[in-house]
């Protein structure tokens, strides 16, 4: 009974001096970043008609191009869409044929384009937006105020 008595106390003794088990655990985070795009206006365009009046343009001396700052985690499509928002003079009635096109500067280099481009990157750009209106034949441009709207857009 005395050698049961004092294999227990060993038992005993021995766990008491071991102190506590330590345990970890590895905590995990996650993130998932959707593609996102971020548009700020930084100038609106001036256009300007040429001499024969059968253009309006930014692209003609004293015109001038608008300007976007583009923020972009990357994986959207940089764009303008047609032009659907016009304003002319009410003596203006022949067909205008209007062109937008755009470049971009900084973190993305885009040519001048009508199309749609895939921006891969993230980063920040200056989109350079341009206005072409055209006239057909012998129609001319109208005395009085114009404007028209171009859509950028990022998706």
């Amino acid at each position: 009974m005395r050698a049961g008595l004092f294999l227990a106390t060993t038992v005993s003794i021995a766990l008491a001096g071991a102190g506590a088990i330590a345990a970890t655990q590895n905590v995990l985070f996650n993130a998932t970043i959707a593609p996102t795009c971020t548009l700020t206006i930084v100038s609106n365009g001036t256009l300007v008609a040429s001499p024969d009046l059968q253009t309006l343009s930014s692209k003609l001396g004293g015109g001038a191009s608008g300007s976007v700052t583009l923020a972009t985690t990357g994986g959207v499509d940089l764009s303008v869409d047609p032009v659907t928002v016009v304003t002319a003079p009410p003596a203006d009635i022949s067909a205008t044929t209007w062109t937008p096109t755009y470049s971009a500067a900084g973190t993305h280099t885009v040519a001048e384009t009508g199309g749609s481009t895939t921006l891969n990157d993230p980063g920040l750009s200056t989109v350079t937006v341009h206005l072409v209106g055209a006239k057909g034949g012998s129609d001319r441009f109208t005395s009085g105020n114009y404007q028209a709207t171009v859509t950028v857009r990022c998706e």
